[in-house]
């Protein structure tokens, strides 16, 4: 610790001292400080110094988040130091003298030993200790435990909580959670059952990974601390890393870490290096490795334990008031306590969460305080005795129990008693009770418990429960506990929750909420699109890609200002997704209009809080528009996003679902192309073959049910999906396992044979072909019966319309032009054109306008920029295109007489085109057709050779040219040599000069000058014999033959061997799919072949040209009839349901399955055996404590007969002692929850709370059985207590002196003050009167104006409640009230309109502020006619011993709903104060009033009959 007073005024040369560097960590960058509204004044460093210190003490590598941090945490976080040394009586552990903090002398700061203005004072921590910029904080890294890393910061005891929640959320990254979970207990090691061990730390784990929670403790290495963090560790090391990332937050104190100057470090540790070392801790203790954070809490002093309890209660409950706004819906964070064992500490802090409304789970069997309330919690609390407590005490606390003093167990009685009141709060985890891993179970229900049984106006509650659940994403708790026979949901009620779900990606809750009624179509408007689409994932890609068309937006227009998310910008993504086949799902708005507009105010912006989300659903029928398709549009929403559990929820919804899902597997493809990420592209990828095989199971039962109708689905366009059809997605799509369908190829042969039956055989058309008079016999069938009669016209139409008798006719004139265009160019090339060569020209024109027919089809309306892309992609079409070009360049070099021989030459290039054209033909052939596939794929394969080999070719070939031949300079024999020569080389033609033994000089040109002979290489110039060495050509040409020979050539027959095999095990599928080009082209194509084309096409511009008719779409669509169409999606719709079933029945069949079904269920029975035993030991124990207890009783009875006996005579019945029977005993082992409310207890209870209201005095614990007066209660000491009410006229004395409270006359009237109680006389004792419902805890009059009664008025007005229509409303067959209930200013709580009454007023001014003066004297009329429903004691938390409230309630009650006081009521209310809240509120028992007014309405609500 000696580092600790140096480390305030450490210089920056001396920081690597203190602070060795480290290795840095890498860190999120942290979010901007305007982005965090909790904390909006909190100190941003800018300072150039600290900047210069950062340099200075971190190496090059440091990353911005340290900065920021290191700059922030010193200006914002503080420490305590002691400066003034006072030498305490006591010493260290090691014997030497220490001051009043528990520091050492050199400890503290070099002037804390003699300040000169602190002379001769006592210590005083709030004067001696002082706060300064904290010295430690950073990343901290345990040693020798597998380098374990985590946060940690000093911060000083009055730190204020919004800047620890600011450092936790903005700097070290957390999101904020949604559950806090705050275990508390035995500080020390304790001993636990291994089951109850394991039972406990699996179960809070489990909630604190599933929920998103936040676990807080002590943060040290011992007792519940130390259970906590070893399950954390337990889950970590059994889970991925993604999910065993839970936030557990140790807030432990300062002074009482060991080995904690090791994380001093003015410049902050990255990291700290700390060791775990438990036996050298001695009273201090370590911190625990397993949390992730620390918050280390420093009040100056040292080796004193319990300084963060105030910290870090302030903190939960700074926490537990944070809204968390996820999904849009906004949640406030939920607070549940945890308890293991525990001490004195730990009561303390259970009864300080049960005071502020905080849910307990005690772990019953953990030992200690956890195990005393448990036994007692299922008892009536008069049952809970200081008797009892002592008796539980004296055998949990066996080392301990000698230090209870009289007043300890008292006080302890009095805090279990009002623990046990509070059973709403109060959950007991049994072992038997909830089963194995089911603490986590415990504690949601703990919170729901609390959150059922708080007060609230409406459904609130049940919103506020659902709401937790959605965030916990917890649908087991929800099904169980909110989806209950308790609540009915409407549909609509749960739309908000709903777009929460989807957003925030819960699937279960998204079917749960199907499940319960919620409608798709009213839940999808236009505008909750545009919130789903808001809010999408930032590292969604098609997110970006509609930023992007944002950005070109804003960019077309010239916009300073980012556009506003439509959903026209989402259907231009979509479109580029789909395919331009598509027509645009959601049309761009003109401007003047909106189409499908839910909300009637333009551009309205959705709040994510969840009551503006609430409202978008909140409107009238008749002005709600909704989408075309919604599943459709939440199907894209979910898909785009890769999300495929919420997609496959959507689409089993989904109509037009065969249609959905190959748009699914389109988009999802696309998407999988831009994806950069390989892990989501493989998602993307494997999400869509699945969406290929739903399709292809949904087609498969429909084509086995109706071939007919199968086909439809085919063909029907889809006005859901941009006017397209199922057959065009999965060709956009590629879906070749789709395609390949026997029903889809079924239908392209139909296709392709038009109306001729396709069981013809291929040689009758033929023969039909070219002698048509045949089709007038039986030679040819048709599939329509009106086309059978033998002499009817429409056969001959029929017949040459017919796709494959068009596409015959094509090959044979095919043939014939390049029969023709052979002959001319070998036979009939002369000068001046021929006939012939003029009919090859003609000829050529047919197909150039055959060719520009289907550039300028446009069926689609797609545009002519959009027709020539497409048209170009297809490499047939490609390959026409340079065909026609290469002819008419050769037909232009013919036709000049120069160039005759070019123009041949380059016709004859043209020829070669056009004979690889016939291939396309070929590709209809099922034998031919998969072979040309793969020759194209092999194609592909030699590029990449050729590459490899001239590598190798030039390599070798320029370094043969340059050792054998010196300063070539002709070009073209350059070119021989390098690559030529090298090439040939490798298929045997080896240069006989290499070597030189060939070498003959008459076969070269020695000078080079011979144009037709290569030069000779190097020679003699004696003897003319090559010089070159022949052993290094010799070398190279071996070297050079064996890589490309064996080596590259082996190698492509390889690649070639592995295309062929690839292909050749899909080359069905192929071959299938792209059969589907070739049909349609000639399904669309005109039935006359080229030349005579041209007859169709002069008919076609006759048609479009003059006449104006529209285009003939030949295109394989069907627009169907609405009636037809819906019809025909509904037997889609069934039968897509029983392909579901019969997937979930293949699931279940499946042997893998049925394994996991089997383990499942031996775990279960296991677990249910195990929990027999436990129960069956747990009743056991319960039989023999009771047949102790009545054994015990029976000898009481005995002995008390033998006394009467002894006596002569019997004693009085009230010595006689009680026997219990069996089924009383039975009783007292009831379930908590199961209990029965408890009736009205004897004595008061509010005025008997321990902190006084508005005040920080703390009562004298009074337990239940020494309330009254009349019994002994030696101990009794309560403090004195009475507020100064400066604003009020008339008050008594504020001390409590004799000769003061003399003055004042009780049990009359005193002046205008009415001291006369309801109950009669009551007792004055010392001047002051004594409470007549016995002792509170507190003499004085407190916050009361007077001592001994106040009286108050309490007017209690109540009307039915009615609907609409006039009619009253009931609910368990009682009517229901409504009651006028305000809220006063500086108050959250609501409450009736009355208070008390000052001395000689006849209304309480609280009755004042909310009626008008001239409405005063109407309102005592209606009191007086009113029923009075109460007078007396009022049980009130203001009450002391000796002063209390006394009402009167009085029930005022409109029975019609036009009652004119009522009416006049109304319109004379009014707010004296703008903050001053009335309204008119259903009565029921979960009204949020004051717990005495809620006393007050059930007798009104009784009196009238009404419900409550």
């Amino acid at each position: 610790m000696s580092a600790r007073g140096r480390c305030a005024k450490v210089l920056p040369s001396e920081l690597n001292k203190v602070c060795p560097e480290r290795g840095d960590d890498p860190a999120t960058h942290p979010r901007k400080m305007s982005d965090f509204e909790v904390v909006p004044n909190l100190q941003q460093s800018s300072s150039s110094v600290s900047k210069s210190r950062r340099k200075a003490h971190f190496p090059t590598g440091s990353n911005e988040k340290q900065e920021n941090l290191i700059s922030w945490i010193p200006e914002n976080i503080r420490k305590k130091e002691c400066t003034y040394f006072v030498e305490s009586s006591q010493t260290s552990d090691s014997g030497r003298i220490v001051c009043e903090c528990g520091y050492l002398r050199e400890q503290h700061l070099d002037d804390a030993a003699k300040p000169p203005i602190f002379l001769g004072k006592e210590w005083d921590p709030n004067r001696h200790i002082q706060e300064m910029p904290t010295d430690a904080f950073g990343d901290i890294r345990f040693t020798g435990l597998g380098q374990k890393t985590g946060k940690y910061v000093r911060v000083s005891s009055d730190t204020p909580p919004r800047v620890i929640y600011h450092l936790m959320t903005q700097h070290w990254g957390l999101d904020a959670p949604n559950l806090l979970i705050s275990v508390t207990g035995g500080a020390k090691n304790f001993v636990m059952k291994p089951r109850l061990k394991n039972i406990f730390r699996q179960g809070l784990v489990k909630v604190a990974q599933t929920t998103g929670a936040w676990i807080i403790t002590g943060g040290s290495h011992a007792g519940v601390m130390k259970q906590v963090g070893e399950a954390v560790r337990d889950f970590i090391l059994s889970c991925s890393h993604k999910e065993g990332e839970i936030v557990t937050i140790g807030i432990a104190t300062w002074g009482t870490v060991y080995n904690r100057e090791s994380l001093v470090c003015p410049m902050g540790g990255f990291p700290a290096e700390y060791v775990v070392d438990e036996e050298n801790q001695g009273s201090l203790s370590c911190l625990d490795s397993n949390h992730s954070h620390f918050i280390l809490v420093d009040d100056g002093t040292h080796g004193r334990y319990g300084v963060e309890i105030p910290l870090r209660t302030r903190l939960e409950k700074f926490i537990s008031e944070q809204t968390k706004v996820k999904g849009g819906v906004a949640i406030k964070i939920p607070i549940v306590c945890v308890v293991l064992e525990g001490g004195p500490g730990t009561l303390d802090t259970i009864y300080n969460a049960i005071t502020n409304g905080t849910p307990c789970v005690i772990v019953e069997g953990s030992g200690r305080v956890a195990d005393v309330i448990a036994q007692v919690a299922n008892l009536p609390v008069a049952k809970i005795t200081i008797a009892l407590i002592q008796k539980k005490l004296s055998l949990l606390f066996q080392d301990t129990y000698e230090f209870f003093t009289e007043s300890k167990l008292v006080e302890w009685t009095k805090k279990i008693q009002d623990i046990v009141r509070s059973r709403q709060l109060l959950t007991i985890f049994r072992e038997g009770k909830y089963g194995q891993q089911d603490v986590d179970v415990a504690i949601l229900q703990a919170l729901f418990k609390a959150s059922r049984n708080q007060d609230h106006f409406g459904r609130e509650n049940w919103d506020h429960q659902l709401k937790l659940a959605v965030a916990w994403n917890r649908v087991d708790i929800a099904r169980s506990e909110i989806f209950t026979d308790d609540h009915d949901w409407k549909p609509s009620d749960l739309h908000p929750v709903m777009a929460a779900a989807l957003i925030s990606n819960k699937p279960e809750f998204v079917k749960l909420f199907l499940e319960q009624g919620v409608r798709l179509k009213d839940f999808v408007t236009w505008d909750t699109l545009v919130y789903l689409y808001d809010n999408l994932a930032p590292s969604c890609l098609f997110h970006s890609k509609l930023q992007k068309v944002l950005l070109e937006e804003r960019e077309h227009t010239a916009g300073s200002k980012m556009p506003r998310l439509q959903m026209h910008h989402v259907s231009q993504v979509l479109r580029e997704l789909l395919g331009c086949s598509t027509q645009p799902l959601y049309p761009k708005p003109k401007h003047t209009e909106r189409p499908r507009l839910s909300i009637p105010v333009p551009h309205i912006k959705l709040n994510v809080q969840g009551s503006s989300l609430r409202s978008l659903y909140k409107r009238s029928a008749g002005r709600v528009t909704f989408t075309m398709d919604p599943v459709r549009d939440l199907l894209i929403w979910a898909v785009v996003q890769n999300r495929r559990e919420l997609a496959e929820i959507i689409w089993a919804q989904s109509q037009d679902c065969m249609a959905a899902a190959l748009a699914c597997s389109k988009i999802l493809k696309e998407l999988a192309k831009e994806e950069e990420d390989t892990d989501t592209t493989d998602d993307m990828l494997a999400l869509a073959e699945e969406y290929e095989h739903k399709a292809i199971g949904v087609f498969t039962d429909c084509y086995r049910k109706d071939e007919e109708r199968a086909q439809k689905l085919l063909t029907r366009v889809s006005e859901a999906w941009g006017k397209t059809t199922c057959l065009q997605l999965a060709l956009e799509a590629k879906n070749m396992n789709f395609v390949s369908h026997g029903g889809v190829q079924a239908f392209l042969t139909k296709v392709w044979w038009g109306k001729l039956s396709v069981d013809n055989s291929l040689w009758r058309v033929i023969m039909c072909m070219l002698f048509f008079p045949l089709l007038y016999t039986n030679l040819i069938t048709f599939r329509e019966k009106r086309l059978q009669p033998l002499g009817c016209l429409a056969r001959l139409r029929a017949f040459f319309t017919a796709p494959i008798v068009i596409f015959l006719m094509n090959i044979l004139s095919y043939f014939t032009f390049l029969l023709l265009f052979a002959y001319v160019l070998m036979v009939d090339f002369q000068p001046s054109p021929s006939w012939r060569e003029y009919l090859i020209y003609f000829w050529l024109f047919s197909l150039v306008c055959e060719e520009t027919r289907q550039l300028l089809y446009d069926p689609d309306g797609l545009g002519l920029v959009k027709m020539a892309s497409l048209y170009i992609k297809d490499f047939w079409n490609k390959l026409d295109i340079c065909a026609i070009l290469v002819f008419i360049a050769g037909l232009t070099c013919r036709l000049i007489p120069s160039t005759l021989y070019p123009g041949r030459i380059v016709l004859s290039l043209a020829f070669i085109i056009f004979c690889l054209r016939l291939m396309h033909i070929f590709t209809v052939s099922k034998t031919l057709g998969p072979k040309i596939i793969i020759v194209k794929r092999m194609m592909k394969d030699v590029f990449f050779f050729l590459f490899l080999l001239a590598v190798w070719v030039v390599s070798f070939g320029v370094a043969k040219q340059a050792i054998l031949i010196h300063n070539e300079e002709r070009v073209e024999w350059l070119f021989r040599g390098v690559v030529y020569h090298s090439y040939l080389t490798i298929f045997g033609q080896i240069p006989s000069y290499i070597d030189g033994v060939n070498f003959n000089i008459d076969q070269c040109s020695p000078n080079g000058t011979d144009p037709y002979k290569p030069k000779c290489p190097e020679t003699n110039a004696d003897n003319k014999k090559p010089i070159f060495p022949e052993w290094l050509t010799v070398i190279l040409l071996c070297l050079y033959l064996l890589f490309t020979n064996i080596l590259l050539l082996n190698l492509l027959i390889a690649m070639f061997n592995y295309t062929f095999q690839q292909v050749q095990e899909h080359t069905d599928q192929i071959w299938k799919f792209q059969r589907h080009d070739l049909i349609e082209e000639y399904h669309g194509r005109p039935p006359a072949p080229p030349p005579l084309i041209l007859l169709n096409h002069l008919q076609l511009l006759l048609r479009r040209g003059l006449l104006r008719q529209p285009a003939t779409h030949h295109k394989l669509k069907e627009k169907l009839e609405k009636n037809e169409e819906a019809a025909l999606l509904s037997w889609e719709m069934y039968l897509k349901e029983n392909y579901l079933q019969h997937q979930q029945c293949q699931e279940k069949q499946n042997t893998e399955q049925m394994i996991r079904d089997i383990a499942q269920r031996v775990d279960v029975l296991a677990e249910l055996l195990d929990l027999d035993r436990v129960k069956r030991t747990g009743v056991v124990e319960q039989r023999l404590g009771s047949l102790e207890d009545q054994v015990h009783q029976s000898a009481q009875a005995l002995r008390w007969m033998m006394q009467a006996l002894r006596g002569n005579g019997f004693s009085s019945g009230e010595d006689v002692p009680p026997v219990v029977s069996s089924k009383a005993l039975d009783t007292k082992e009831m379930d908590l929850e199961g209990k029965p409310e408890e009736s009205q207890p004897p004595y008061h209870v509010l005025a008997r709370n321990l902190l006084y209201p508005g005040s920080h005095t703390l009562r004298f614990p009074v337990p239940d059985e020494k309330v009254p007066w009349e019994v002994d209660f030696p101990l009794y000491d309560p403090p004195a207590y009475s507020a100064d009410h400066k604003d009020m006229a008339v008050q008594d004395p504020f001390s409590l002196s004799l000769e003061s409270l003399l003055k004042i006359n009780y049990n009359t009237m005193d002046g205008l003050i009415d001291r006369q109680s309801f109950h009669g006389l009551y007792a004055v004792q010392d001047g002051l009167p004594l409470n007549p419902m016995g002792r509170t805890g507190l003499r004085g009059r407190g916050r009361l104006h007077c001592f001994g009664p106040n009286h108050a008025l309490h007017p209690v007005v109540t009307r039915w409640r009615r609907n609409l229509d006039g009619s009253i409303i009931r609910k368990s067959l009682k009517k229901m009230l409504e009651v006028l209930v305000a809220q006063y200013p500086l108050s959250d709580v609501w409450a009736l309109p009355g208070g008390s009454l000052e001395p000689g007023e006849m209304l309480p001014l609280k009755l004042k502020w909310i009626l008008r003066r001239e409405f005063w004297p109407q309102f005592q009329n209606l009191l007086k006619q009113g029923t009075e429903v109460h007078k007396g004691y009022l049980d009130d938390p203001r009450n002391t011993d000796n002063a209390w409230v006394e009402t009167v309630a009085i029930s005022v009650h409109f029975d019609t709903q036009n009652d004119v006081e009522m009416k006049r009521l109304n319109s004379f209310l009014q707010g004296c104060d703008p903050e001053l809240c009335i309204r008119w509120q259903v009565l029921d028992k979960r009204i949020p009033l004051h717990a005495n007014h809620k006393e007050l309405l059930h007798k009104v609500s009784t009196l009238l009959g009404a419900y409550y």
